[in-house]
C-alpha cells in the first residue's frame, strides 16, 4: 500500500491567467485516478495559497458574469467537495488587510465536508516538505 502525495502551491495572482484555477484542476482530477492504481494505493492532493495567490481565494468572484469564465471561487469549492485539502497563508491575507471574513472558507451549498485553513506559513512549508511531488502555478 503506497500514498502519493502532491502538493501544489498557488502564488500568483487570479487575474488575466489561467494557472490558479489549473492547480485546482489538476488538484481535482488526481482524486479521480485511484481506478487506475493498484488495491490499497491512494493519491492525494493539498493545495496553498501563499503571496498574491491569496487574492485568488477572495469572496463573491465576479469572472463569470464579467468576463464568461469560471471563477477560482468555484473551482476552491470543487476542490473542497472532493476532499482536497486546501491552506491559505495566514501572513499574506494579513499583507493585503484580509481575513478569514473576506475569503472562501467552505463549500457547504455543495455539502462539502472540507473547509479551507488558514495557517501559518510554516505549516505550508510542511506541507512542502512532506508531499512526493510539488508543483508551483
Amino acid at each position: 500500500m503506497a500514498t502519493t502525495k502532491l502538493g501544489f502551491i498557488v502564488q500568483r495572482p487570479p487575474y488575466k491567467s489561467e494557472n490558479p484555477k489549473l492547480a485546482l484542476t489538476h488538484a481535482i482530477a488526481s482524486q479521480s485516478v485511484e481506478v487506475y492504481l493498484n488495491d490499497g494505493d491512494i493519491v492525494t492532493a493539498e493545495v496553498a495559497f501563499i503571496g498574491d495567490g491569496v487574492l485568488n481565494c477572495l469572496k463573491d468572484q465576479k469572472a463569470t458574469e464579467h468576463y464568461d469564465i469560471s471563477s477560482t471561487e468555484s473551482h476552491i469549492k470543487m476542490s473542497l467537495l472532493v476532499d482536497v485539502k486546501v491552506f491559505v497563508c495566514k501572513e499574506d491575507l494579513a499583507k493585503f488587510g484580509l481575513t478569514e471574513n473576506d475569503i472562501v472558507m467552505d463549500a457547504e451549498e455543495f455539502g462539502a465536508d472540507m473547509t479551507v485553513s488558514v495557517v501559518p506559513f510554516q505549516e505550508i512549508n510542511k506541507m512542502m516538505e512532506d508531499v512526493n511531488h510539488l508543483l508551483f502555478f
